[in-house]
């Protein structure tokens, strides 16, 4: 996405006082500046911020001057000031420089990394690293999508700022940060087949009160009948109608507490449409019928079901 395309790009102004602050993993950012330069000829002269300062070329090209260096900007480059960072911006005479820049301090909470950690953060605080980056990544679509949600201001909005306010930290540090800091251990993924299953019992549970087979389930998951079955006996050690046996005699255990449910409504809550099929299947399973063992408050007395 050019973000110099992007209608109303220009809005990035306005979301002063509607994108002040966010959480940013363990960090806090409070953002302090937002604003854009349309491409003319502008010069903004020696001066220094205590927060970070950074600029989107979204046109033309220019000069950034800090720390005794002289770096050449164009479109699609995205520089940075560092809190401290004495620094001067002037726009080529010849092809006018256009900037969207934004401004926050960043504070890290007490949960946060430790001092010698490193990671997406370190493209900010690492002084070391460079000041001027080609690797704008996704700044320009996050920009362009924040200065449209500036109006009209809706319901949800302060959400929706937010999260795009914390992906803009995130993305601008990374725009910095060495390849080795943005490196991390992901954790090894479900095997398939434990996540099949698992997605397999959720159906089960979601349909207690309805018909299902194992061409329901099967389908759900995209397998075979047979596939399935074996993929869910293998994990769980019992087949899919035992195990959905189960679980509509346990939630009906659950209902039957409630004495103002007529036991014919639990049944057909629990996918038994005949009470009779119902009250069998409870008694087999839990040693009493459905009204015995709302008499005794679910609490089963072992003595009298022996000496039953």
């Amino acid at each position: 996405m050019s973000w110099a395309d992007a209608t109303g790009a220009d809005r990035i102004a306005h979301l002063a006082g509607l994108l002040d602050t966010c959480r940013v993993g363990t960090h806090r950012a409070d953002f302090t500046s937002w604003g854009f330069y349309p491409p003319v000829i502008w010069r903004n002269y020696w001066h220094r911020h205590s927060y970070y300062e950074v600029c989107l070329v979204h046109s033309g090209a220019g000069r950034f001057s800090t720390r005794g260096q002289d770096h050449e900007v164009v479109t699609g480059d995205v520089f940075l000031a560092r809190p401290g960072d004495v620094h001067e911006i002037e726009s080529s005479a010849s092809d006018p420089l256009g900037i969207a820049y934004w401004g926050f301090t960043l504070r890290t909470g007490c949960d946060g990394p430790r001092p010698d950690e490193r990671g997406w953060w370190s493209g900010l605080t690492d002084t070391s690293r460079p000041v001027v980056s080609a690797r704008s990544g996704s700044l320009a679509a996050l920009v362009a999508t924040l200065a449209a949600n500036t109006a009209p201001v809706q319901s949800g909005t302060e959400a929706v700022l937010g999260g795009l306010g914390a992906a803009l930290v995130v993305d601008t540090a990374r725009a910095f940060a060495a390849e080795e800091d943005l490196e991390m251990e992901v954790p090894e993924p479900k095997e398939r087949s434990v996540r099949l299953v698992a997605q397999m019992q959720r159906h089960l549970m979601d349909n207690l009160s309805r018909p299902v087979t194992v061409r329901n389930v099967a389908a759900d998951v995209h397998l075979s009948e047979r596939h399935a079955e074996r993929l869910f006996l293998e994990h769980t050690g019992t087949s899919m109608m035992a195990t959905l046996r189960r679980m509509r005699l346990e939630l009906a255990a659950t209902l039957l507490l409630d004495t103002s449910t007529k036991v014919s409504a639990v049944a057909r809550s629990c996918g038994y449409p005949d009470a009779r099929a119902f009250s069998t299947a409870f008694r087999r399973a839990n040693g009493r019928s459905p009204l015995e063992f709302r008499a005794y408050g679910g609490t089963l007395h072992l003595d009298s079901v022996e000496q039953g």
